[in-house]
Protein backbone atom coordinates (compact mmCIF):
# COMPACT_ATOMS: atom_id res chain seq x y z
CA UNK A 1 0.00 0.00 0.00
CA UNK A 2 1.20 3.45 -1.09
CA UNK A 3 2.73 5.90 1.84
CA UNK A 4 -0.36 8.48 2.11
CA UNK A 5 1.67 10.96 4.66
CA UNK A 6 4.97 10.43 1.71
CA UNK A 7 2.32 10.44 -1.80
CA UNK A 8 0.89 13.86 -0.01
CA UNK A 9 4.05 15.45 1.00
CA UNK A 10 5.55 15.11 -2.63
CA UNK A 11 2.04 16.32 -3.83
CA UNK A 12 3.06 19.58 -1.45
CA UNK A 13 6.38 20.35 -2.10
CA UNK A 14 5.54 19.94 -6.42
CA UNK A 15 2.02 20.82 -6.92
CA UNK A 16 1.08 24.58 -6.56
CA UNK A 17 0.44 26.19 -3.38
CA UNK A 18 -2.08 27.92 -1.54
CA UNK A 19 -0.29 31.49 -2.30
CA UNK A 20 3.05 32.29 -4.30
CA UNK A 21 4.31 33.37 -0.91
CA UNK A 22 4.03 30.02 0.48
CA UNK A 23 5.38 28.60 -2.96
CA UNK A 24 8.70 30.71 -2.97
CA UNK A 25 9.56 30.50 1.02
CA UNK A 26 9.63 26.27 0.08
CA UNK A 27 11.60 26.96 -2.90
CA UNK A 28 13.55 29.22 -0.90
CA UNK A 29 14.74 26.67 1.55
CA UNK A 30 15.33 24.29 -0.83
CA UNK A 31 17.62 27.07 -2.46
CA UNK A 32 19.57 27.51 0.49
CA UNK A 33 20.18 23.98 1.42
CA UNK A 34 21.52 23.68 -1.84
CA UNK A 35 23.96 26.84 -2.30
CA UNK A 36 25.29 25.63 1.79
CA UNK A 37 25.80 21.89 0.58
CA UNK A 38 27.36 23.23 -2.70
CA UNK A 39 29.96 25.82 -1.02
CA UNK A 40 30.70 23.21 1.83
CA UNK A 41 31.65 20.19 -0.50
CA UNK A 42 33.75 23.17 -2.40
CA UNK A 43 35.74 24.50 0.53
CA UNK A 44 36.20 20.98 1.90
CA UNK A 45 37.55 19.54 -1.61
CA UNK A 46 40.20 22.53 -1.74
CA UNK A 47 41.01 21.84 1.36
CA UNK A 48 41.66 17.87 0.07
CA UNK A 49 43.94 19.29 -2.81
CA UNK A 50 45.77 21.54 -0.29
CA UNK A 51 46.40 18.71 1.09
CA UNK A 52 47.89 16.92 -2.00
CA UNK A 53 49.85 20.17 -2.93
CA UNK A 54 51.48 20.64 0.52
CA UNK A 55 52.61 16.70 0.20
CA UNK A 56 54.04 17.63 -3.05
CA UNK A 57 55.88 20.41 -1.55
CA UNK A 58 57.49 18.49 1.43
CA UNK A 59 58.26 15.17 -0.87
CA UNK A 60 61.61 16.60 -1.82
CA UNK A 61 62.18 17.97 1.83
CA UNK A 62 61.81 14.62 4.40
CA UNK A 63 62.81 11.03 3.99
CA UNK A 64 60.43 8.63 4.74
CA UNK A 65 62.60 7.65 7.64
CA UNK A 66 65.33 10.08 9.57
CA UNK A 67 67.33 8.48 11.93
CA UNK A 68 68.75 10.80 14.82
CA UNK A 69 70.58 10.36 18.12
CA UNK A 70 69.05 10.47 21.42
CA UNK A 71 71.59 12.14 23.11
CA UNK A 72 74.06 14.62 21.04
CA UNK A 73 74.13 15.71 17.47
CA UNK A 74 76.95 12.99 15.96
CA UNK A 75 75.43 9.74 15.69
CA UNK A 76 77.93 6.71 17.51
CA UNK A 77 78.59 3.57 16.35
CA UNK A 78 77.43 5.09 12.46
CA UNK A 79 79.27 2.33 11.24
CA UNK A 80 77.50 -0.35 12.60
CA UNK A 81 74.27 1.56 11.50
CA UNK A 82 75.37 2.04 7.84
CA UNK A 83 75.97 -1.78 7.57
CA UNK A 84 72.21 -2.87 9.00
CA UNK A 85 71.06 -0.37 6.65
CA UNK A 86 72.84 -1.69 3.94
CA UNK A 87 71.22 -5.30 4.21
CA UNK A 88 67.58 -4.37 5.24
CA UNK A 89 65.74 -5.24 1.55
CA UNK A 90 63.19 -2.35 2.13
CA UNK A 91 65.44 0.32 2.08
CA UNK A 92 65.98 1.74 -1.19
CA UNK A 93 69.36 4.03 -0.34
CA UNK A 94 70.06 6.37 2.66
CA UNK A 95 72.36 8.93 3.09
CA UNK A 96 74.05 10.75 5.61
CA UNK A 97 73.72 14.43 6.75
CA UNK A 98 75.16 17.30 8.79
CA UNK A 99 73.28 20.62 8.80
CA UNK A 100 74.34 23.33 11.43
CA UNK A 101 73.92 27.05 11.33
CA UNK A 102 76.65 29.13 9.57
CA UNK A 103 77.85 32.74 8.49
CA UNK A 104 78.11 33.23 4.42
CA UNK A 105 79.75 36.08 2.95
CA UNK A 106 80.69 37.66 0.30
CA UNK A 107 81.85 41.20 -0.82
CA UNK A 108 80.34 43.70 1.45
CA UNK A 109 76.92 41.34 1.84
CA UNK A 110 76.71 38.97 4.49
CA UNK A 111 73.94 36.49 5.79
CA UNK A 112 72.78 33.83 8.57
CA UNK A 113 72.50 30.23 6.47
CA UNK A 114 71.42 26.64 7.00
CA UNK A 115 74.78 24.90 6.19
CA UNK A 116 73.39 21.21 5.16
CA UNK A 117 76.52 18.27 4.26
CA UNK A 118 74.72 15.73 2.46
CA UNK A 119 77.06 13.02 0.42
CA UNK A 120 76.33 11.87 -2.73
CA UNK A 121 73.76 9.58 -2.18
CA UNK A 122 71.53 12.46 -1.26
CA UNK A 123 69.77 12.75 -4.06
CA UNK A 124 68.40 9.40 -4.47
CA UNK A 125 66.40 9.95 -1.19
CA UNK A 126 65.59 13.41 -1.36
CA UNK A 127 65.12 14.61 -5.14
CA UNK A 128 66.31 18.13 -4.67
CA UNK A 129 68.72 17.78 -7.89
CA UNK A 130 65.12 17.98 -9.83
CA UNK A 131 64.30 21.41 -8.91
CA UNK A 132 67.51 23.26 -9.75
CA UNK A 133 66.04 26.95 -10.63
CA UNK A 134 69.58 27.57 -11.87
CA UNK A 135 73.02 26.35 -12.80
CA UNK A 136 73.63 22.51 -11.67
CA UNK A 137 73.27 20.65 -8.61
CA UNK A 138 77.36 20.02 -7.26
CA UNK A 139 79.36 17.67 -8.89
CA UNK A 140 81.14 15.71 -5.57
CA UNK A 141 84.50 16.67 -7.03
CA UNK A 142 85.38 19.38 -4.45
CA UNK A 143 84.04 19.87 -1.60
CA UNK A 144 83.82 23.06 -1.60
CA UNK A 145 80.69 23.08 -4.74
CA UNK A 146 77.37 24.19 -3.03
CA UNK A 147 73.92 24.71 -3.55
CA UNK A 148 72.33 28.05 -2.86
CA UNK A 149 68.58 28.64 -2.14
CA UNK A 150 67.66 31.47 -4.54
CA UNK A 151 66.73 34.15 -2.31
CA UNK A 152 69.47 33.93 -0.08
CA UNK A 153 71.53 33.86 -2.94
CA UNK A 154 69.91 37.14 -4.58
CA UNK A 155 70.29 38.72 -0.96
CA UNK A 156 74.29 38.12 -1.26
CA UNK A 157 74.34 38.75 -5.16
CA UNK A 158 76.66 35.61 -5.49
CA UNK A 159 77.55 35.12 -8.99
CA UNK A 160 76.35 31.12 -10.13
CA UNK A 161 78.39 29.02 -12.62
CA UNK A 162 82.14 28.94 -13.72
CA UNK A 163 84.25 31.89 -13.58
CA UNK A 164 82.38 32.95 -10.77
CA UNK A 165 83.96 34.31 -7.61
CA UNK A 166 84.27 32.32 -4.48
CA UNK A 167 82.20 33.29 -1.53
CA UNK A 168 82.75 32.78 2.31
CA UNK A 169 81.41 30.39 5.35
CA UNK A 170 82.42 30.87 8.54
CA UNK A 171 81.16 28.51 11.30
CA UNK A 172 81.55 29.45 15.47
CA UNK A 173 84.97 27.70 17.03
CA UNK A 174 84.50 25.70 20.05
CA UNK A 175 86.04 26.33 23.29
CA UNK A 176 87.52 29.00 25.12
CA UNK A 177 90.56 31.44 25.09
CA UNK A 178 91.53 34.52 24.44
CA UNK A 179 90.37 36.26 21.26
CA UNK A 180 92.54 38.27 19.07
CA UNK A 181 91.49 37.88 15.46
CA UNK A 182 88.98 36.35 13.37
CA UNK A 183 90.50 33.37 13.06
CA UNK A 184 90.14 32.58 16.29
CA UNK A 185 86.26 32.88 16.31
CA UNK A 186 85.63 30.86 13.16
CA UNK A 187 86.49 28.50 10.74
CA UNK A 188 86.58 29.60 7.08
CA UNK A 189 86.50 27.93 3.97
CA UNK A 190 85.39 29.61 0.54
CA UNK A 191 82.74 28.34 -1.62
CA UNK A 192 81.76 27.94 -4.98
CA UNK A 193 77.82 28.16 -5.97
CA UNK A 194 77.35 25.88 -8.83
CA UNK A 195 73.79 26.31 -8.66
CA UNK A 196 70.35 27.68 -7.33
CA UNK A 197 67.04 25.91 -6.19
CA UNK A 198 63.39 27.64 -5.57
CA UNK A 199 63.12 27.96 -1.47
CA UNK A 200 59.92 27.32 0.80
CA UNK A 201 59.18 28.03 3.99
CA UNK A 202 61.42 24.62 5.73
CA UNK A 203 63.85 26.00 3.05
CA UNK A 204 64.94 29.18 3.58
CA UNK A 205 68.31 30.18 3.76
CA UNK A 206 69.54 26.78 2.98
CA UNK A 207 72.79 26.07 1.46
CA UNK A 208 73.75 22.39 0.34
CA UNK A 209 76.84 21.27 0.27
CA UNK A 210 79.29 18.07 -0.05
CA UNK A 211 79.26 16.29 4.00
CA UNK A 212 83.36 16.91 3.91
CA UNK A 213 82.96 20.95 4.16
CA UNK A 214 80.53 20.80 6.88
CA UNK A 215 82.96 17.90 8.51
CA UNK A 216 85.59 20.34 7.76
CA UNK A 217 84.29 23.29 9.45
CA UNK A 218 83.19 21.43 12.90
CA UNK A 219 86.60 19.53 12.71
CA UNK A 220 84.60 16.18 12.70
CA UNK A 221 85.71 12.86 11.51
CA UNK A 222 85.64 11.88 7.74
CA UNK A 223 82.38 9.42 8.76
CA UNK A 224 80.52 11.78 10.89
CA UNK A 225 77.11 11.97 10.49
CA UNK A 226 74.04 14.34 12.38
CA UNK A 227 71.54 11.82 10.80
CA UNK A 228 70.63 9.50 8.26
CA UNK A 229 67.76 9.72 5.87
CA UNK A 230 66.46 6.75 4.29
CA UNK A 231 64.22 6.63 1.07
CA UNK A 232 61.95 3.17 1.25
CA UNK A 233 60.95 0.70 -1.51
CA UNK A 234 57.35 1.08 -0.33
CA UNK A 235 56.85 3.83 1.34
CA UNK A 236 53.86 2.37 3.09
CA UNK A 237 56.23 -0.05 5.16
CA UNK A 238 57.43 3.55 6.81
CA UNK A 239 56.06 2.30 10.31
CA UNK A 240 56.90 -1.62 9.73
CA UNK A 241 60.60 -1.07 8.78
CA UNK A 242 61.43 1.96 11.89
CA UNK A 243 60.23 -0.57 14.28
CA UNK A 244 62.20 -3.35 12.94
CA UNK A 245 65.03 -1.01 12.68
CA UNK A 246 64.27 0.49 16.24
CA UNK A 247 64.97 -3.19 17.27
CA UNK A 248 68.27 -3.97 15.53
CA UNK A 249 69.99 -0.89 16.15
CA UNK A 250 68.75 -0.23 20.41
CA UNK A 251 67.61 2.85 22.13
CA UNK A 252 70.35 5.61 21.38
CA UNK A 253 69.01 6.08 18.03
CA UNK A 254 65.91 8.26 17.47
CA UNK A 255 63.84 7.39 14.49
CA UNK A 256 60.99 9.34 12.81
CA UNK A 257 58.77 8.42 9.63
CA UNK A 258 57.55 11.14 7.33
CA UNK A 259 54.44 12.05 9.29
CA UNK A 260 56.26 12.00 12.36
CA UNK A 261 59.06 15.04 10.99
CA UNK A 262 56.01 16.87 9.86
CA UNK A 263 53.85 16.49 12.86
CA UNK A 264 53.30 20.36 13.75
CA UNK A 265 52.62 21.15 9.91
CA UNK A 266 50.01 18.24 9.95
CA UNK A 267 48.83 19.36 12.85
CA UNK A 268 48.30 22.87 11.66
CA UNK A 269 46.70 21.50 8.14
CA UNK A 270 43.94 19.40 10.24
CA UNK A 271 43.30 21.83 12.75
CA UNK A 272 42.65 24.70 9.92
CA UNK A 273 40.28 21.55 8.03
CA UNK A 274 38.03 20.97 11.26
CA UNK A 275 37.65 24.84 11.78
CA UNK A 276 36.41 25.47 8.05
CA UNK A 277 34.35 22.52 8.26
CA UNK A 278 32.86 23.89 12.19
CA UNK A 279 32.15 27.15 10.07
CA UNK A 280 30.40 25.78 7.31
CA UNK A 281 28.57 23.29 9.80
CA UNK A 282 27.03 26.29 11.02
CA UNK A 283 26.05 27.60 8.26
CA UNK A 284 23.74 24.62 7.18
CA UNK A 285 22.27 24.48 10.96
CA UNK A 286 21.57 28.23 10.27
CA UNK A 287 20.21 27.45 6.76
CA UNK A 288 18.14 24.93 8.07
CA UNK A 289 15.87 27.35 9.81
CA UNK A 290 14.69 28.51 6.20
CA UNK A 291 13.62 24.67 5.79
CA UNK A 292 11.51 25.38 9.53
CA UNK A 293 10.05 28.48 8.23
CA UNK A 294 8.67 26.40 5.17
CA UNK A 295 6.86 24.02 7.14
CA UNK A 296 5.17 26.14 9.69
CA UNK A 297 3.75 28.27 6.43
CA UNK A 298 3.34 25.14 4.81
CA UNK A 299 1.28 24.13 8.31
CA UNK A 300 -0.92 26.85 7.87
CA UNK A 301 -1.53 27.36 4.36
CA UNK A 302 -2.84 23.86 4.40
CA UNK A 303 -4.76 24.50 7.50
CA UNK A 304 -8.27 23.60 5.59
CA UNK A 305 -6.80 20.48 4.00
CA UNK A 306 -5.78 19.11 6.95
CA UNK A 307 -8.93 19.42 9.07
CA UNK A 308 -10.18 17.27 6.01
CA UNK A 309 -7.99 14.82 6.46
CA UNK A 310 -8.82 15.04 9.94
CA UNK A 311 -12.47 14.43 9.11
CA UNK A 312 -11.61 11.24 6.82
CA UNK A 313 -10.00 9.51 9.89
CA UNK A 314 -6.10 10.11 9.10
CA UNK A 315 -4.42 10.63 12.56
CA UNK A 316 -2.18 12.93 13.85
CA UNK A 317 0.88 11.10 13.69
CA UNK A 318 0.26 10.48 9.95
CA UNK A 319 -0.65 14.54 9.64
CA UNK A 320 3.08 15.48 11.15
CA UNK A 321 4.68 12.62 8.94
CA UNK A 322 3.42 14.72 5.75
CA UNK A 323 5.28 17.73 6.82
CA UNK A 324 8.34 15.60 7.90
CA UNK A 325 8.59 13.88 4.28
CA UNK A 326 7.96 17.26 2.84
CA UNK A 327 11.05 18.85 5.21
CA UNK A 328 13.21 15.61 4.05
CA UNK A 329 12.46 15.94 0.50
CA UNK A 330 13.51 19.59 0.44
CA UNK A 331 16.49 18.76 2.30
CA UNK A 332 17.31 15.77 -0.08
CA UNK A 333 16.81 18.34 -2.98
CA UNK A 334 19.01 20.58 -1.49
CA UNK A 335 22.13 17.94 -0.96
CA UNK A 336 21.60 16.20 -4.29
CA UNK A 337 21.40 19.12 -6.06
CA UNK A 338 24.38 20.87 -4.67
CA UNK A 339 26.28 18.16 -4.46
CA UNK A 340 25.93 17.85 -8.41
CA UNK A 341 26.55 21.78 -8.00
CA UNK A 342 29.74 21.56 -6.19
CA UNK A 343 30.75 18.77 -8.36
CA UNK A 344 30.85 20.69 -11.12
CA UNK A 345 32.23 23.78 -10.32
CA UNK A 346 35.20 21.24 -8.60
CA UNK A 347 36.08 19.49 -12.63
CA UNK A 348 35.58 22.86 -13.87
CA UNK A 349 38.47 23.99 -11.78
CA UNK A 350 40.45 20.82 -12.06
CA UNK A 351 40.54 21.10 -15.77
CA UNK A 352 40.28 25.16 -16.20
CA UNK A 353 42.36 26.33 -12.91
CA UNK A 354 39.67 29.39 -13.76
CA UNK A 355 40.10 30.08 -9.39
CA UNK A 356 43.60 31.93 -8.72
CA UNK A 357 45.32 32.05 -5.26
CA UNK A 358 46.14 35.22 -6.15
CA UNK A 359 46.26 38.16 -8.21
CA UNK A 360 49.77 38.04 -8.97
CA UNK A 361 50.17 34.56 -9.19
CA UNK A 362 49.41 32.09 -11.61
CA UNK A 363 49.08 28.89 -9.39
CA UNK A 364 45.38 27.81 -9.54
CA UNK A 365 43.31 26.78 -6.37
CA UNK A 366 44.13 22.99 -5.87
CA UNK A 367 41.08 20.55 -5.62
CA UNK A 368 40.53 16.93 -4.91
CA UNK A 369 37.46 15.16 -5.10
CA UNK A 370 36.89 12.63 -2.95
CA UNK A 371 34.05 10.07 -2.03
CA UNK A 372 34.68 10.69 1.64
CA UNK A 373 33.89 14.74 0.76
CA UNK A 374 30.66 13.25 -0.35
CA UNK A 375 29.99 11.16 2.81
CA UNK A 376 30.89 14.31 5.24
CA UNK A 377 28.84 16.89 3.55
CA UNK A 378 25.51 14.98 2.93
CA UNK A 379 25.76 13.60 6.52
CA UNK A 380 26.38 17.17 7.77
CA UNK A 381 23.28 18.28 6.15
CA UNK A 382 20.77 15.64 6.56
CA UNK A 383 21.59 15.87 10.49
CA UNK A 384 20.20 19.54 10.42
CA UNK A 385 17.82 18.62 8.19
CA UNK A 386 16.18 15.60 9.59
CA UNK A 387 16.50 17.02 13.14
CA UNK A 388 14.66 20.09 12.17
CA UNK A 389 12.27 18.14 9.88
CA UNK A 390 10.96 16.38 12.78
CA UNK A 391 10.54 18.86 15.70
CA UNK A 392 9.02 21.76 13.48
CA UNK A 393 6.52 19.54 11.98
CA UNK A 394 5.03 18.80 15.54
CA UNK A 395 1.17 19.47 14.73
CA UNK A 396 -0.27 21.43 17.29
CA UNK A 397 -4.50 19.57 18.19
CA UNK A 398 -5.60 23.00 18.31
CA UNK A 399 -5.49 24.38 15.47
CA UNK A 400 -6.92 21.58 14.05
CA UNK A 401 -10.50 20.67 15.83
CA UNK A 402 -13.33 20.04 14.06
CA UNK A 403 -15.93 22.38 13.85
Amino acid sequence: MKNTSFYIASRYLLAKKGSTAVTFITWLAAVAMLVAVAAMFIIISVFSGLEDLNQDLIANLHSDLTIKNTKGKTLSDIDKATKILAKNKEIAHFSKVIEEKAYVRYRENGDIANLRGVDSAYIFVNPINENIFYGTYPSFKYSNEVLMENKLDNRLTIPIGEGSEYATVLMPKPGTGIISKEEDIFTKREIFVSGVFPGNDQLDNTIISPIELVQELLNLPKNAAYEIVIKLHNPEKADEVKAELAQLLGGKYDIKTKKEENAAFWKMINTEKLFIYLIFMLVIFITTFNLAGAIIILQLDKKEQAKSLLSLGMNLKSLRNIYFYTGILIVFFGIVCGLLVGTAVCYLQINTGIFKAGSNTDLAFPVRVTFLNYVIVSATAAVFGVAIARIFSKVNKRHFKLN
